[in-house]
């Protein structure tokens, strides 16, 4: 049976981040990919330049269209930018009753672009988080989400605790924006134990779209049945692929290489 992923968010018009990203990603894990629109950007590999964002009905019927038909296997958010928009997404989770949700709290662009209103801030944590099966933000976004200054591995493992006691199930705070020049530390809970998945830290400015990468192949991967821990795994190394093998897109902070990790996969057969 052919598996099948959803992602709700923002479409990059540059290709390297938000829906197109995501779907690239589906398509790259072998998972069928579907898409709820919330909001249409003018971005390119230099910054955000336009930001104009779908209502909430319209983001209402994309998603009912694909639960009253296609169904879907896992799915994950993304940019989601107010608060109306939160709610009428966290409304269709129930009503569809999907479990596995992994909610990636886009808030600030690469280049610096704020794409979450402050006041959608407090809708994410009341309504989404706790249908959230995984949670995936960087240090910044966690900070924000908790209210916490997180510079060690403790202040991430409280980060943590922290949102799980918001309601979500398993946390990932992503390393990227860690001090450490020469690693990048992922740390994963799952409630009740801690696990740390380090990686090599390349000397690149294209990273544009690792957070939407990064979790759409997570969602991928739990759409095929994995286990959270095994799908951390596998979009870890995705990620890293995907970062390792640049493609040098644009002349500001280019996106990564959605193929890399599969042409890596094939070529140990």
């Amino acid at each position: 049976m052919i598996k099948k992923a959803l992602t709700i968010a923002g479409s990059d018009s540059g290709g390297g981040a938000g829906i197109q990203a995501d779907l690239k990603t589906f398509q790259e894990l072998e998972v069928f990919g579907m898409s709820a629109l919330t909001a249409v950007t003018a971005q390119n590999t230099l910054g955000v330049h336009g930001v104009y964002p779908m209502t909430a009905e319209a983001v209402a019927k994309q998603i009912q269209a694909i639960g009253d038909d296609i169904g879907a296997d896992a799915l994950k958010t993304g940019m989601l930018f107010n608060a109306e928009i939160i709610q009428v997404v966290a409304e269709n989770l129930q009503k569809f009753a999907w479990e596995n949700v992994v909610v990636d709290p886009v808030m600030i662009a690469k280049g610096g672009a704020p794409l979450l209103l402050e006041e959608a801030v407090t809708a994410l944590k009341k309504y989404l988080l706790p249908l959230a099966k995984v949670i995936t933000p960087n240090i910044p976004e966690a900070e924000v989400l908790t209210g916490l200054v997180i510079r060690t591995i403790e202040d991430k493992k409280d980060a943590a605790k922290s949102l799980f006691n918001l309601g979500v199930k398993n946390i990932v705070i992503k390393g990227g924006h860690d001090d450490d020049t020469s690693e990048s530390a992922d740390l994963f809970f799952d409630g009740k134990e801690f696990y740390t998945f380090t990686s090599k830290r390349i000397p690149t400015k294209n990273t544009h779209g690792t957070g939407c990468t990064f979790s759409a192949a997570l969602t991928a991967e739990l759409a095929k049945g994995a286990t959270v821990y095994d799908a951390v795994v596998t979009a870890k190394d995705f990620i890293q692929a995907a970062i390792e093998d640049q493609l040098e897109i644009g002349q500001g902070h280019g996106p990564t290489n959605h193929w890399a990790y599969r042409k890596r996969e094939l070529a140990r057969k």
